[in-house]
């Protein structure tokens, strides 16, 4: 939304006073200049991000989640991270369709954000999509090699598959950066390692 100098120079005023407020951990305070901020300018991108954020961490999650709907409907090319904290949200209110539309929405604005493949592996493993959830868990891991978490799960969704073969793999190359979690991985799904 276009602002006149006068009215821009007001916002500016209001996001200061709300950066302020954040720094001295007066959240509530700052929330009330977004709402106010979001009075006077409906759909503004980085109000919206901001109440949604301050929300979340309160745990007001449906309202945070119609910030993010909001924010996404009104600003869809905006930012793969304003879909993915959409989708995470989506994902813990056990909201999995609409949560693996917007994680796909994430990857196809920013292909590199490794965690949405994360977060779209979980949410496709929550459906029992196995297949699916191994190409989103692989993406990850190419972007991660070193991460255990996409590793993990992509090793207990090859168990799932009756896949064994693939899981003692991952177990094998998990035991060269993080032996913790490769014999974690051998207790819980029962398999050793090839060697």
């Amino acid at each position: 939304m276009p602002l006149t100098t006068r009215s821009g120079a007001a916002y500016a005023v209001q996001k200061l006073r709300a950066l302020a407020l954040l720094v001295f951990g007066r959240h509530a305070a700052a929330e009330a200049v977004f709402d106010a901020l979001l009075a006077q300018f409906p759909g503004d991108a980085y109000a919206l991000a901001s109440r949604a954020h301050l929300r979340a961490q309160r745990g007001a999650r449906a309202a945070a989640v119609a910030d993010y709907e909001a924010l996404v409907a009104a600003h869809p090319q905006r930012s793969a991270a304003d879909w993915f904290n959409l989708a995470f949200l989506l994902e813990q209110d056990d909201r999995l369709d609409a949560a693996e539309t917007a994680f796909r929405r994430a990857v196809a604005l920013d292909d590199r954000l490794d965690r949405a493949w994360y977060g779209l592996g979980l949410t496709l493993i929550r459906l029992h999509r196995f297949d699916d959830a191994v190409a989103a868990l692989k993406r990850n891991t190419e972007l991660q090699p070193m991460s255990p978490y996409g590793w993990y799960q992509l090793a207990r969704v090859h168990v799932d598959r009756q896949d064994p073969d693939a899981a003692r793999k991952i177990i094998r190359h998990l035991k060269g950066f993080e032996p913790k979690v490769a014999a974690q991985l051998e207790r819980e799904t029962g398999l050793a390692a090839q060697e």
